[in-house]
Order: structure tokens, then C-alpha cells, then sequence
């Protein structure tokens, strides 16, 4: 049995992450994780997981929160700017689903419609037959993400992660563990509509670091970033807002996630 079905699928595995994610547990550890303490972590990090440290800028650091929110050299992400063509926001495993009332999107180890991803069942409806892309990053990926497109920008609406109960009841075959920790934006795109991006954070540490409020979203600039624990982008768009290349639709009819670079292009205005 691996770490995940023990903690997501057991009852003394569920009891335990109660525990771990209990706002005590996370603040000592994300605190750990920003102190100097935490290097010696970095070395065996990088080599687990196959990073080339020559893609990016390591002056400075000196703990593994700030290795892990590293900044990329400036020319290893150069970004799409033709206005009608869709980049991706951010380096990761992208998926795709078309939104209808009964789409369920998997998002780490926890299910959600759009409502319930959103709590917010008027936005919500306005993404009936829309598209939902879903950038899965991995921990060797760069964790630092963009505006998807330029545009009026809202402020940013945080919603908070939830460990739902232990009772026995909740282990079903597909039960919603836990709600992550999430934060999103709707940005007003003269090319692409009104697009909801969203970052999505781990319960335990993981942390999402957005740097404007509401105000000019600029495609390509950099958003914000992630500090450790998975993450995921997700981005909205309405119902014939733009066509996804045909290689992503293939793959994601299967199941089969497609690795993409932040500024990389994935599809096109419809």
C-alpha cells in the first residue's frame, strides 16, 4: 500500500492526515521549510528529481522554500505573445474537459464540479459547454506561473482547504477527501472572454503566493508562484472561446496527461 491510499483510503490513514494538516502542523513545517535549517534538503531534491540547475537563477539561496520558488533564466520560457493564439500559463501536465453540469474534474486526490471548485454558483453557470484546463506540476517543474491573457483583472478570492470527515461513511469509492486550498481571478480578455484562472495549493505547506490584487492583468507576465506542496493551474473559458490543439484533445480523451512549458502555445482563438 503506498503513502497515498494510506493516508486518502484508510481510517487510521485519514486520523493521521486530521493531524497533519491541522494549521499548528503546517505553519511549523512551512516554517522549517523557509529557514536556513532547510538546505540540506536542496542537494538531494535536485538529484531525485533530475533538475537542471543550469535553467535557472540560484544565486542567493539559502533555504528550500526559496529553491523551490526559484526563478528560470530568462530565456528558457519565452512566451507566446501573438494575441490570438492561447499559451500555456505555467510548465506542467495539462488536461482537458469540456464542462457540462455532470463534469467531475480530478484535482490532487480530490474530485470537484465547477461549482463546487468555485463556490460560486452564478460564475459557475456562465462556463456551461466552456473548457476546462487543468496544468498538473510536478515538483521537478518551474513553480512560477503567468497571466494566461491580458485583461481587467478582479481581486483574488481565496478559498480555503477542507479535510473532510473520518467516519467510515466517507470511505466510499469516490468520495471528496479534502477540498484544497485554492485561489483564483477572473480576467476580462478582449480575445478570449471572461477566463477564470486559479491556483490551487496542497493542504500541507504547500503555499500560493500571487503578487498583484485586482487591477491589469499582462499575458505573460509572472503571477505569482507556488512554495512547496503540489500544485495546479486551472483556467476556465467559455463556450467557444478558443480551440485547444488537437494533439491535448487526443490525449486527453484517453487520459493521458500532455507535458507543456509555461508560453508554449496549446491552442488558438476560436
Amino acid at each position: 500500500m503506498d503513502s497515498l491510499t494510506f493516508l486518502y483510503k484508510t481510517i487510521p490513514g485519514r486520523v493521521f492526515l486530521k493531524l497533519l494538516t491541522t494549521r499548528a502542523v503546517s505553519k511549523a513545517a512551512g516554517a522549517f521549510l523557509d529557514s536556513r535549517c532547510s538546505a540540506f534538503l536542496i542537494k538531494s531534491f535536485v538529484q531525485k528529481n533530475g533538475i537542471n540547475l543550469d535553467d535557472y537563477q540560484t544565486d542567493g539561496i539559502k533555504t528550500f522554500n526559496q529553491f523551490f520558488r526559484r526563478k528560470i533564466k530568462n530565456d528558457r520560457r519565452p512566451y507566446d505573445m501573438e494575441e490570438s493564439h492561447l499559451a500555456a500559463p505555467c510548465d506542467g501536465l495539462l488536461s482537458v474537459w469540456k464542462i457540462d453540469a455532470d463534469t467531475v474534474i480530478p484535482v490532487k486526490q480530490s474530485q470537484y464540479t465547477i461549482q463546487s471548485l468555485l463556490k460560486d454558483e452564478n460564475l459557475a453557470s456562465e462556463y456551461k459547454d466552456g473548457l476546462c484546463l487543468v496544468f498538473r506540476l510536478c515538483v521537478d517543474n518551474y513553480h512560477r506561473y503567468a497571466y494566461a491573457d491580458s485583461g481587467k483583472k478582479g481581486p483574488n478570492i481565496f478559498i480555503p482547504g477542507i479535510l473532510h470527515t473520518v467516519r467510515p461513511i466517507a470511505l466510499e469509492d469516490s468520495p471528496v477527501f479534502t477540498e484544497n486550498c485554492r485561489e483564483y481571478t477572473v480576467i476580462e480578455s478582449p480575445v478570449f472572454g471572461k477566463l477564470v484562472q486559479m491556483e490551487v495549493g496542497a493542504m500541507l505547506v504547500g503555499r500560493i503566493v500571487n503578487l498583484e490584487g485586482e487591477g491589469t492583468a499582462v499575458r505573460g507576465k509572472e503571477k505569482g508562484f507556488f512554495e512547496y506542496g503540489g500544485s495546479t493551474i486551472i483556467v476556465l473559458l467559455k463556450k467557444d472561446a478558443a480551440v485547444i490543439n488537437e494533439n491535448i484533445l487526443k490525449n486527453s480523451a484517453t487520459g493521458i496527461e500532455t507535458p507543456v512549458k509555461m508560453g508554449e502555445q496549446i491552442g488558438i482563438k476560436a
